[in-house]
């Protein structure tokens, strides 16, 4: 399987293209030339009323048209752009050199066709449409052969996945990508651009089963808690599918992750009680350790000597002044320790 996947591939192979100035001036004197020799040959035929010279014609003739076809090989690229050469259906090459280039005419204009959406076209103009090739060729779109090798962003919209524990989630992504292969991206797939999106949106959905939300075994990542981590494994997930287009993943990171809307309230109420519950737990500890404190300072400085029962009270009361939600009323005690 890897192996013919492997000679299926497109390998692609970067060439140039000759200089655009160079062959503009000669075209546009070929074209000139040819003009001049066309009057010419029609004046002296006038002139010398001989016949003769129609056979002129021919050659002065061809000449203009091979002018006006060369004239059709110019194109422009700009930084981070490359052209697909393709003639007949043979790929010759890309050209990946920004600047103004002459090539072969005949070399294509696009690379092919891929159907557009159902609601691309208004409903009005499929009803005037005549015959079945109309049709077809109105819900297909062409693919040019220059390819944009600038990174680009893909946000996805918010997938409703089921996370490690079967939690059901909302999660999203921005995806910064480029293209790296021209080749790959212009034959391995149909259309990159709609690939990378299919893909990324199923990479996505199979991050999100792999990771708990926020409650997971004991060192285990999840996806509230360990953003590098999360991110790292949708970048390999996603280099792994998109290789084949001959895209390079820069950067994937989680822009939106919450509950789904239906565990919503309850996820946070539990989250609520954690809160509380860690918040206690941290008021007791902080309590117990000033209560001790107070006993050992009252006993090494020998200030009051209390018997266990005493120590009882006052361990009492001091944890019920220092662990309650609301301020301690104290009721003073105007008589004897032990009244």
């Amino acid at each position: 399987m890897n192996e013919n996947h492997a000679k299926s591939a497109s390998v692609e192979r970067e060439t140039t293209a000759v200089n655009g100035w160079v062959m503009l001036i000669f075209n546009l004197a070929l074209l000139l030339g040819a003009l001049a020799g066309l009057i010419w040959t029609i004046v002296q035929t006038a002139q010398a009323q001989n016949p003769a010279l129609l056979w002129w014609l021919i050659p002065v003739t061809l000449a203009e048209v091979l002018a006006v076809v060369l004239l059709c090989g110019h194109f422009t690229l700009q930084p981070n752009e490359a052209r697909v050469l393709i003639l007949f259906g043979d790929y010759k090459g890309t050209v990946r050199t920004s600047g103004f280039w002459w090539a072969n005419p005949f070399y294509s204009r696009c690379r092919g066709r891929v159907p557009l959406p159902a609601d691309a076209v208004p409903a009005e103009k499929l009803k005037s449409i005549g015959t079945r090739q109309q049709l077809q060729n109105l819900l297909q779109r062409p693919l040019p052969v220059k390819l944009s090798l600038r990174a680009r962003n893909f946000n996805s919209d918010k997938l409703k996945v089921n996370d490690k524990r079967g939690n059901p989630i909302e999660i999203a992504a921005v995806i910064v990508w480029r293209v790296e292969d021209t080749a790959k991206a212009a034959f391995d797939v149909d259309d990159f651009e709609s690939y990378v999106h299919i893909q990324s949106e199923s990479a996505i959905r199979h991050i999100a089963s792999l990771f708990a939300y926020d409650r997971g075994e004991e060192h285990e990542p999840t996806l509230r808690e360990s953003a590098d981590e999360v991110a790292a494994a949708l970048g390999r997930e996603l280099q792994e599918r998109l290789g084949k287009a001959g895209v390079v993943v820069e950067e994937a990171r989680l822009t939106h992750l919450a509950y789904a809307p239906e565990i919503a309230q309850a996820m946070l109420r539990r989250q609520q009680a954690e809160a509380v519950i860690a918040a206690r737990q941290k008021i007791v500890h902080g309590a117990v350790s000033m209560v001790e404190m107070a006993l050992r300072d009252l006993s090494e400085k020998q200030v009051v000597k209390l018997d266990e029962e005493r120590k009882a009270a006052m361990v009492s009361n001091l944890l019920v002044v220092l662990c309650s939600d609301s301020d301690a009323t104290p009721v003073i005690n105007t008589g004897t320790l032990y009244s």
